[in-house]
């Protein structure tokens, strides 16, 4: 089996800056895009807005369906082969977004456009970093992961203007070329190639035969799948939360655009500040104050600020979680067979951003409110909170 090149901590610096590029890319084209471009899209295709949403929370089932195997196929043929033919999937699904005169290619492309977002995203990329970071993966990771909170930064407004200029479509043509142009390149030549990971140098805490087996996988899965969940009915209805409690329209959207940087934020912090902290720690600082920034927003129509305070609370939580999906898997079961495992963590979390939007658009169209949604995200997140606490205790009981 081949060898990987090992980059050093020079090379490592250079790596990681093009790699986080194309996650900015792979984020911003595949998943925030939509955000922008779902109602000109229903417009021109005739179709109801409900409907372009349920293909994009079909493209997220996909990924889900996909991620087990994708992440197997990382550990056998090497990061670098995988994320450059999830660049040319990403391409393609773009350019048949473009292309689509009527729901068949439409839907068609954003199936192909889950089979690239579990090729691409955060669970394939860390995976990936795994194999040529060495003791250095933890704060590689976290590199990556701040220049991925830049993605709804760079291209909701990218999107808009694309849009407003030339039209959606030449705007996911656009993307497409970037994928062409800049992932793939990157993926394929800088990326190292092979499969073997650099020794571990921190042995899991209770190495399990198999780690996607036993109590301490399930919970850990439990607690990523009920987190994914909340961060995905929060990314559809929060605005329309923060309204709801009494905020006016442009109020509400300002609070919700503090949400991005403060991600950065978190995860500056986390960079600087916990980097000789165990990963657990930070997860289960991270869960509980996303708790906490559920429960402010509860009472947000008491007062306010409270909408200030919540945006703080969950940037903050929400940048850290991508970090902590990253890194306790590592901590708690060891690398060995790393993209298999992030995959297998990652299916049911797939599943939940898929039916989270509908799901609680339903609880609010049918008698519900948003009061109903925040008591059901506290609920949810303190659920999390307890699952994690349960898979990071749960030692030599995982093997059972």
């Amino acid at each position: 089996m081949p060898q990987p090149t090992r980059p050093s901590v020079l090379s490592l610096r250079i790596v990681v800056p093009l790699f986080g590029l194309t996650q900015i890319i792979a984020w911003g084209s595949l998943f925030y895009s939509v955000a922008v471009l779902a109602r000109p899209m229903a417009d021109d295709l005739g179709l109801d807005i409900t409907t372009v949403f349920a293909a994009f929370s079909a493209s997220l089932g996909v990924s889900g369906l996909c991620s087990p195997w994708l992440g197997r196929a990382i550990d056998r043929r090497g990061g670098s082969a995988v994320l450059s033919a999830g660049s040319l999937i990403s391409a393609g699904a773009l350019a048949l977004i473009a292309l689509a005169q009527g729901p068949l290619l439409f839907f068609l492309g954003w199936v192909l456009a889950g089979v690239a977002m579990a090729a691409n995203l955060y669970d394939a990329a860390f995976a990936v970093l795994s194999q040529f970071s060495g003791t250095r993966y933890r704060q590689a990771l976290t590199a990556l992961t701040l220049f991925g909170g830049f993605a709804s930064t760079v291209f909701w407004p990218l999107a808009w203007h694309l849009h407003e200029g030339h039209g959606w479509r030449v705007a996911l043509g656009v993307f497409a070329v970037m994928h062409i142009a800049i992932c793939l390149p990157i993926h394929r030549l800088v990326l190292p190639q092979g499969t073997t990971p650099p020794p571990d140098p921190t042995p899991p805490a209770t190495p399990p035969a198999r780690p996607d087996r036993g109590r301490r996988f399930w919970w850990l899965a439990a607690a990523f799948t009920l987190c994914s969940f909340v961060i995905s009915a929060m990314a559809a209805h929060g605005v329309g939360a923060l309204q709801a409690s009494g905020l006016d329209a442009g109020t509400a959207i300002f609070v919700a655009a503090l949400i991005g940087p403060m991600q950065v934020v978190g995860r500056a912090l986390e960079f600087v500040l916990a980097r000789g902290v165990a990963a657990s720690r930070v997860g289960m600082a991270a869960f509980a104050v996303m708790l906490a920034a559920m429960g402010v927003l509860w009472q947000v129509a008491l007062a306010p600020w409270l909408a200030f305070v919540f945006a703080i609370a969950y940037g903050l939580s929400n940048g850290v979680m991508s970090i902590v999906r990253g890194t306790v898997p590592a901590e708690l079961f060891g690398r060995d067979g790393y993209g298999a495992l992030m995959g297998r963590l990652a299916q049911p979390t797939y599943y939940a951003k898929a039916a989270a939007p509908l799901l609680v658009a339903l609880l609010i169209g049918d008698g519900g409110s948003y009061q109903g949604m925040a008591l059901l995200l506290i609920v949810l997140a303190a659920l999390a909170l307890g699952s994690f606490a349960l898979a990071v205790r749960e030692g030599d009981q995982s093997n059972d």
